[in-house]
């Protein structure tokens, strides 16, 4: 709606994980190089943690965009499912023809894809499962994970398999049943809000992606209080900036001042922030005057 308002080709603040927008802060470059060196070394598991709506799910998308043909990827994303579901997933990602009477039990299933891995080995290739909101998870499932981790040759993993989900996975994992699993886990990155600096840099770059004319400007009291509400959180950032253009288009304005942003926060709630009224009412009153 705002967009053509602002001279603006698209929404710069959508909440869809679209890798063209990823900012790369030093967490977010960190972590997109830890998970490229845990390919590339073949170390077998790789975890990747981080509260909700800091940029897990874009990350993952842009790692399967980075990678060449010399990688072949499955993606797990709907996590509620059995062991059989996983193992039945997993062979349709990779794209493994097979006849449902091959499916049969679990080992049949392990036998096809130890089969594909050795044959991907064999072609100089490499085989990547990333499970995106892995906190959901059974404890069974985690266990045929590490099962699947047991197909290697007498020199490196076959499939290497990367766990992102949210800090509760952690918990999940330091659980006794969970140990051997959580010991295999040898490269790991906790994911981290955005400071104040890359707050304002995150805006700017998004504006950019959009290709903005660059006469839409945010002041810095109004980055400022993004960064008050949002705590560095990229998708509170974006629904407070989507709504604060909303209200400038209707408004007929073209700069975002924290006055325009205390209106789309008040419009999008506290609820949706995860304040308490007290901490509400504490940025709301260092913004008043």
């Amino acid at each position: 709606m705002y967009a053509e308002y602002f001279g603006l080709k698209e929404n710069p603040f959508s909440l869809a994980p679209e890798p063209r927008y990823l900012f790369l802060s030093e967490h977010h470059r960190d972590a997109l190089n830890c998970l490229v060196y845990g390919i590339k070394e073949k170390k077998g598991f790789v975890l990747l943690s981080g509260a909700i709506g800091l940029g897990k799910t874009t990350i993952c998308r842009s790692l399967l965009n980075a990678l060449d043909d010399s990688v072949e990827t499955a993606l797990i994303f709907n996590t509620a499912i059995s062991e059989m579901d996983l193992l039945e997933t997993v062979l349709n990602e990779f794209g493994i023809k097979t006849a449902k009477k091959e499916m049969k039990s679990k080992k049949a299933c392990i036998d096809i894809l130890n089969k594909f891995l050795l044959n991907n080995y064999g072609a100089g290739k490499t085989a990547v499962l990333l499970i995106d909101e892995a906190q959901n998870l059974s404890r069974g499932v985690l266990e045929q994970l590490r099962m699947l981790s047991n197909l290697e040759t007498d020199k490196e993993k076959l499939l290497q398999i990367i766990l992102i989900g949210q800090p509760e996975l952690n918990a999940t994992l330091m659980l006794p049943a969970l140990r051997q699993l959580n010991e295999r886990i040898t490269v790991r990155y906790s994911l981290e809000p955005l400071s104040l600096r890359e707050v304002r840099d995150y805006i700017e770059h998004r504006l950019k992606v959009a290709q903005g004319p660059g006469t839409l400007k945010f002041t810095s009291p109004a980055i400022s209080i993004i960064y008050d509400f949002s705590e560095g959180i990229p998708r509170r950032i974006n629904a407070l900036c989507d709504r604060a253009l909303l209200i400038a288009y209707t408004k007929n304005v073209s700069k975002i001042n924290r006055k325009i942003i205390k209106l789309a926060a008040a419009d999008i709630g506290a609820d949706y922030f995860q304040k308490t009224m007290n901490g509400w009412k504490k940025i709301w009153e260092r913004w008043t005057n």
